[in-house]
């Protein structure tokens, strides 16, 4: 092997100063490249970028990291800010002298003045505020969080947030990321929940999804099924019984058109009634959160459909 080559910059170029090879073997081990052409060493005094510990499991590696928190949407400024802290301590955790206290105090003010710069983060700053209250009041998990996020970044570069409230145009953006992983959520649920209108959160839901072209899936009736049955005390086998209800209704396309949370608390009415469990339609009206009446006419047109008879 020959003597390695005093060129710095043959690694970053890919190319070998001896035969113009661009087949290089870059050793981390040792710190060396290496061209397999001819077996030059390009060099070897390469930077390790690595720590320079050793970890043997994740929670040893993870606990040595030096590295901060991810970045994410839900933050405006993606969680790529510093915040100087209020604890007197410095980087040693020693107390600070009082020229220094006033010092990072007026450092402090600069940067709380500099955190939000014009009226678009400051409009996200509040979005993204919102949506973290939202997303908590209906127990969303953090991936549609962030995908609500990322919906209502694209609104705002739109300019479809102008002249309307920004509250709403978040929980619009949220309620679609809801649609888009299927969760058992309806509009009226989440308006209420949120604390806006129903029919102005149905009108920016709506202006998001034509302006920006996303398709959101129909809900399903299958998805409110568990969550129906939890509420009102049905057993497991019903909700079985009115899955399969369910999905004979679609087949037959018995349930197009309908509210999905009235399907699903009829088609468990209808396994209740057929295993001899007592269940009132009251009872599953109000774990679907809809009327006596919705569960009556859904119970009949499923009933008709399926040519299931019941005797009362």
């Amino acid at each position: 092997m020959q003597k390695p080559a005093d060129k710095a910059t043959a690694e970053s170029q890919r190319v070998c100063p001896e035969c113009g090879s661009t087949d290089l073997f870059i050793d981390r081990e040792n710190g060396e490249v290496v061209c397999r052409k001819c077996g030059l060493v390009i060099d070897e005094t390469m930077l390790d970028m690595g720590p320079e510990w050793r970890s043997y499991t994740r929670e040893e590696k993870e606990s040595r990291t030096r590295v901060g928190a991810p970045t994410t949407l839900t933050i405006h400024n993606k969680g790529l800010s510093t915040v100087i802290g209020q604890d007197g301590l410095d980087g040693q955790r020693r107390r600070l002298t009082g020229d220094a206290k006033n010092r990072y105090q007026r450092l402090r003010i600069r940067q709380t003045r500099s955190y939000v710069r014009g009226s678009a983060e400051r409009n996200l700053m509040q979005a993204m505020n919102d949506l973290a209250r939202f997303s908590d009041a209906l127990s969303t998990p953090p991936s549609v969080r962030e995908q609500a996020a990322a919906i209502y970044r694209k609104a705002l570069e739109r300019d479809l947030v102008r002249g309307r409230s920004v509250r709403i145009m978040a929980a619009a953006s949220l309620y679609i990321a809801i649609r888009m992983a299927g969760l058992p959520r309806s509009l009226s649920e989440a308006s209420r929940i949120c604390r806006v209108k129903g029919k102005e959160l149905a009108r920016c839901y709506r202006l998001i999804v034509r302006e920006l072209g996303i398709n959101t899936p129909r809900p399903s009736a299958l998805s409110f099924l568990p969550r129906i049955a939890g509420e009102a005390d049905v057993p497991s086998g019903a909700v079985e019984a009115a899955a399969k209800i369910l999905r004979e209704a679609d087949m037959k396309r018995a349930s197009l058109g309908k509210d999905p949370r009235g399907l699903a608390a009829a088609a468990l009415y209808i396994a209740s009634k057929m295993h001899g469990w007592n269940i009132t339609q009251k009872e599953l009206a109000d774990a679907a959160n809809t009327t006596e009446v919705t569960v009556r006419n859904r119970y009949r047109e499923l009933c008709r459909a399926l040519k299931i008879e019941i005797s009362n």
